[in-house]
């Protein structure tokens, strides 16, 4: 035990001096207040930290603060999103600031057991907010630092279980620093991100000396099988009358929820042929309208799936009244939000 304490003290003085030497320039690093942690970190689940810059500059331009995000529609909030993909984010977001406005007088918590009321608040997000935010001895373990950990200290338990998800908390909250923790909760995460990748840069870690796992890094840490990928065939319709194109806004608690889509039709193995969805297009909306053109294929992935979509532009005399659809203004269409496929079909 003595042997280990002084190998988590020598990792933790190397790693922090490696994160402060090295750490990537991020805007949400230079003010780490609370709500710009809370933000950051959000849109950082799922998402690349490069793509993530743009969002984040522009989000706190418009929504600088809790009370500003609260105040906004949910419509522009989730224009604003468009693009990032995992809607439900923005959604908990906006929730969460209305949420701290009424029951917290617009200031975030400071302890974890009020940060969890918070909608769409889970362990790894408060922890990000208290250590980074407001600079408490927190752990924040994502998918990065349940990595480094289960590398070194070489934890060979499925780490989607609960005994292990335990175990590797209570090692995140071993190997903190002792009066700067903050640091060692960042450096973990910034280390799983850069070097200890899926595949492991073993000869370029600062830590890997006292690495318990290092020797077996590619084999941790041991996770559940991933679900197998649905593909969907969709044929998607543009189609305009009188100025107006078809659109489709996603219901509350479906997965595009508040997000505009082109009508479509779910095709099975093989593509349609142009006659079928023209009599798809008569018998669902009850009009007669003449196709202009196909459009290139669009691949679009979400969730556990991956939709290929087959556009065609269509062209009808008249407008009519169709219920679950509306028609909108084609010089208006760029203002709504789209999921991210039928974004690159209005696109095109």
């Amino acid at each position: 035990n003595i042997m280990r304490s002084h190998s988590i003290i020598t990792s933790v003085k190397e790693l922090n001096d490696w994160f402060l030497e090295n750490r990537r320039d991020f805007p949400w690093r230079l003010d780490p207040t609370p709500y710009r942690v809370w933000i950051s970190e959000v849109m950082l689940q799922q998402t690349r930290a490069s793509v993530v810059v743009p969002y984040f500059e522009k989000w706190m331009a418009l929504f600088p603060d809790v009370k500003a995000l609260s105040e906004a529609r949910i419509e522009w909030v989730i224009k604003v999103w468009e693009g990032l993909g995992y809607y439900s984010r923005a959604r908990n977001l906006h929730a969460g600031a209305r949420q701290i406005m009424a029951e917290c007088n617009g200031e975030m918590p400071s302890n974890r057991e009020d940060l969890l009321k918070i909608r769409g608040l889970g362990p790894y997000t408060v922890g990000a907010i208290l250590s980074f935010g407001f600079k408490q001895r927190a752990a924040a373990v994502d998918g990065n630092v349940t990595r480094v950990l289960a590398r070194y200290f070489a934890i060979e338990e499925n780490v989607c279980r609960q005994s292990a998800k335990k175990k590797i908390l209570e090692r995140a909250e071993e190997i903190l620093d002792a009066e700067e923790p903050w640091i060692t909760a960042e450096a973990l995460i910034e280390l799983g991100a850069t070097i200890c990748t899926p595949t492991p840069r073993c000869d370029a870690c600062p830590i890997q000396a006292h690495c318990m796992g290092k020797d077996r890094a590619v084999s941790l840490p041991i996770k559940n099988e991933e679900k197998k990928t649905i593909l969907l065939r969709r044929a998607v319709i543009w189609l305009e009358a009188c100025g107006k194109v078809l659109v489709k806004k996603g219901e509350t608690g479906k997965v595009m929820a508040d997000l505009y889509e082109f009508p479509y039709f779910e095709m099975d193995h093989e593509v349609w042929m142009v006659s079928r969805i023209h009599r798809e297009i008569e018998n669902t909306f009850a009009i007669d309208a003449e196709m202009l053109e196909p459009l290139p294929r669009v691949v679009h992935t979400f969730t556990r799936y991956k939709a290929e979509l087959y556009p065609f532009r269509y062209r009808a005399k008249y407008a009519p009244k169709t219920e679950g659809y509306e028609w909108v203004e084609r010089d208006q269409l760029h203002k709504l939000p789209f999921s991210s496929g039928h974004r690159r079909i209005l696109s095109l």
